[in-house]
């Protein structure tokens, strides 16, 4: 009994060491949360909705948003008489969503989310003191997802700004915000990577935390342990809507330069070379010959756009731009972007194996893509070829809206092609590094190629070209 006792209590003293031990590496956010609260905001926005016939507003449930959001999801059964019910006309109601910001000037000016404050007809800015004030948009940049709005005021305790670069994967940081209206909530974690592209999103090299981020925190500042902003909570990764420890911030330098420009001009920017890029996969890789994945392979070149003025060509591997190395392909974006329109920049090129530069005039990147085409699916009797597709050639209208580009209607697609994702409705545009002419050619080209070698098809679907790797087998 006594030698229990006595190991109980070792453990008991053991543990407690441990305990204090460890209690005294963590970091201590109280400081933090005293001094920098103040310059974390609350913004509301309000939406004026004009209802349509099948719009569902809910009449006395304007400010609760989950209800709301339940119904327009699911509805409400069993219910008639409801405007919107049996094709009833339905009044205009106003939509509200709530955010966070931070003020990063005495005089007013508050970084935040683009998609906060999007199309919003009224924005209302809460400070920590509880004073309101209305806001004025001076701008929003969808493709970074940055905005600065700015508030009639003085004498505003605004943020220092961090360098977002001098971040190391595992460092301690902060979020304050108001996560489902809950207003400055503070959060903590860690920095679990650096540099990460998302898609669709290819000019922020993102930081990835662990830290607990939910609707509401979305414009809020990412805080490191010295109380300096790094960053801009953005998004998360979610299965239930909620955190699941997969949050990404703006990091701060971009979201600073994307500030300067709209308070300067009220726009943005950017440079433009007029191309399509795609990743390098190892199975690319080895049809185009290469020895590694680095670099942004050319899957389409804009007709007249910098890119085919300056000899730019699809299945290019751009290895350097503006002696910025590309290892990956998210890293052309950037660099393209920060260039200024009208200079010529130098881009390092692998063509069919050979080494090449080429001094490339960077343009202005539009604010609206162009509408690309997308041929019907007529049917055909013809067989499929060696790796499964069956093609039929475009017509001449098919044609003139790719330009006058030769390209091959993919009506089925079985076998590898499948198996490689190619699918019914893409155009073939051509295979390896060279252009489509014909189903025939097409098909003698296929068959000539050594079975268990792979391929790179270049194809066109909607508005996007990519090479699609096949291997091709007997």
């Amino acid at each position: 009994m006594l030698r229990n006792w006595i190991t109980v209590i070792g453990f008991s003293l053991v543990t407690a060491i441990s305990t204090n031990v460890y209690a005294k590496n963590l970091p201590d956010f109280t400081e933090l949360a005293e001094k920098h609260g103040a310059e974390v905001v609350n913004i509301s926005v309000t939406q004026n909705v004009r209802a349509g016939r099948n719009a569902m507003p809910f009449p006395g449930m304007e400010g609760d948003e989950q209800m709301q959001e339940f119904f327009k999801r699911f509805g409400i059964p069993g219910m008639p008489g409801m405007p919107g019910q049996n094709g009833a006309p339905q009044p205009d109601y106003k939509s509200q969503s709530l955010g966070s910001g931070f003020i990063i000037s005495s005089d007013g000016y508050i970084l935040t989310n683009a998609h906060v404050i999007n199309e919003a007809d009224e924005v209302i800015v809460k400070l920590s003191d509880k004073r309101e004030f209305k806001a004025k948009i001076i701008g929003a940049d969808k493709r970074t997802d940055v905005a600065l709005v700015k508030i009639e005021a003085s004498g505003l305790p605004k943020v220092t700004i961090g360098d977002s670069s001098k971040l190391k994967v595992g460092e301690w940081v902060a979020a304050i915000g108001s996560p489902f209206g809950l207003e400055n909530t503070m959060t903590a974690g860690i920095v679990s990577a650096k540099g990460r592209a998302l898609p669709q999103e290819n000019f922020v090299p993102f930081i990835q935390t662990d830290v607990a981020i939910n609707p509401g925190n979305s414009g809020g500042p990412l805080f490191n342990l010295a109380g300096e902003v790094v960053g801009i909570n953005s998004q998360i990764y979610s299965r239930s809507g909620g955190s699941m420890g997969l949050s990404f911030a703006i990091p701060i330098d971009v979201a600073i330069d994307i500030s300067n420009q709209l308070k300067a001009s009220g726009k943005i920017t950017r440079g433009w070379l007029g191309i399509a890029i795609q990743e390098i996969t190892k199975e690319l890789a080895e049809s185009f010959g290469m020895k590694n994945t680095n670099g942004a392979l050319v899957a389409g070149v804009e007709k007249n756009g910098p890119a085919d003025k300056g000899g730019l060509e699809a299945g290019d591997v751009i290895t350097k731009f503006d002696g910025k190395p590309i290892v990956t392909s998210a890293d052309l974006p950037r660099a393209v972007g920060s260039a200024k329109p009208g200079k010529v920049a130098a881009v390092e090129i692998l063509r069919k194996g050979s080494a090449k530069t080429l001094n490339i005039g960077v343009g202005e990147m539009p604010n609206d893509s162009n509408e690309a085409a997308q041929p019907n699916k007529p049917e055909s009797k013809a067989e499929a070829n060696k790796i499964g597709l069956t093609l039929k050639e475009l017509t001449p209208q098919q044609k003139k809206k790719l330009n006058g580009k030769n390209g091959l209607l993919v009506i089925d697609s079985i076998g590898a092609a499948a198996q490689a994702g190619i699918r019914r409705g893409d155009v073939i545009l051509g295979l390896n590094n060279s252009e489509t002419q014909s189903v025939e050619q097409f098909n003698k080209q296929i068959n000539a190629v050594v079975s268990g070698k792979t391929i790179a098809v270049l194809v066109l679907r909607g508005e996007n070209t990519l090479y699609v790797p096949i291997k091709v087998t007997k």
